[in-house]
């Protein structure tokens, strides 16, 4: 099986400039390039019940603390709009010197979904939050859309945000050889890419991926079976806006891309690590799991394929009683 090199040190030079960070900077994350959002503890106390003319009777207040909301800011990794990161962490220390003798935190980047054509960063804003509050610091990035460019420039503004996020890891406390990826549906498909095109496990921990279509080109072929649903219809459709093209009256150029877009074709030894989670009823079906399953573990890498019942579909996966708590389980196994 092949590799295909992506210029990723060009790829990063262009893309990192966009962002300068103090020296020495670690207690405190770098200067915002866009805006800023600051959180602040949120209280919420219940009204008080009417009252009462039984003076036997002794009314109580209620008060509900809920847990404060961690730090947030925008950065840009690039020129484009959507070449943005909204990064989530919690202060360690108050006292900058304190701050310094902290062990590095692990760090998260998240990828969402949308048919590679629609999705925001913003998806994953609860997620992030619950994360922020099990001691990971998290990066969830927006990339071009389809409509804007077609593929490889959804996979190399995964790679130019990755980048970015390593590059800058001191300023958040991260280690930068503790990041796992965690992609939904096409973020998904983004995320098996970042763990199987070039140095694989070299880049990131593991992959961690929710109903991803790690074979467009099967995608595809589902959305016009004569059993396919609507939504498989849509999916097709948006492979096609992906590529550029319409695989079935391709060109060599476009089976290239075709080939290039399948994570399965990049797998080789020293890729990361992964974990894959469908439904059953998942109009992304788990057999666009398992042929990548088999091509990692044909080259020793360690991956495990999860099917949950019912029908539920990328972040919606997280509804399932079962998948968070593995999910939580696998990342902090991935880096510790």
């Amino acid at each position: 099986m092949r590799k295909v090199l992506v210029a990723g040190a060009a790829v990063a030079a262009t893309c990192l400039s966009a962002v300068a960070v103090p020296a020495g900077a670690q207690a405190e994350p770098p200067a915002p390039k866009l805006t800023e959002e600051r959180s602040s503890s949120t209280t919420t106390t219940p009204p008080s019940p009417p009252a009462r003319s039984d003076s036997s009777v002794v009314s109580a207040r209620a008060v509900i603390v809920t847990p404060k909301p961690p730090s947030q800011r925008t950065y840009a990794y690039g020129r484009h709009p959507r070449q943005r990161v909204d990064v989530y962490w919690r202060a360690a220390s108050k006292s900058r010197k304190q701050a310094r003798k902290q062990p590095a935190r692990p760090g998260v980047l998240l990828l969402h979904g949308g048919s590679w054509r629609g999705g925001s960063k913003t998806g994953w804003k609860y997620f992030a939050r619950r994360l922020t509050t099990q001691g990971f610091t998290v990066f969830a990035a927006d990339y071009r859309l389809s409509g804007m460019a077609h593929w490889p420039a959804q996979r190399t503004d995964a790679q130019a945000a990755l980048a970015f996020v390593k590059k800058h890891a001191r300023s958040w406390n991260v280690d930068p050889r503790r990041i796992v990826v965690v992609g939904a549906s096409a973020g998904g498909h983004l995320a098996t890419q970042l763990g199987t095109v070039g140095t694989g496990a070299g880049q990131v921990r593991g992959v961690a991926a929710l109903s991803p279509v790690n074979t467009p080109y099967l995608a595809y072929q589902d959305g016009i079976a004569a059993t396919a649903s609507r939504a498989q219809s849509s999916l097709r459709g948006a492979v096609i806006k992906l590529l550029g093209c319409v695989p079935s009256q391709a060109s060599p150029a476009c089976w290239e891309r075709v080939d290039d877009a399948n994570s399965a074709t990049h797998a080789s030894r020293g890729d990361a690590p992964m974990l894959l989670v469908h439904s059953q009823g998942d109009f992304v079906p788990v057999t666009q799991s398992t042929g990548l399953a088999s091509a990692l573990r044909g080259v020793g890498v360690p991956v495990r394929v999860k099917t949950v019942p019912g029908d539920l579909h990328g972040n919606g996966l997280m509804n399932d009683e079962t998948v968070y708590p593995e999910l939580l389980s696998w990342i902090r196994s991935r880096t510790r």
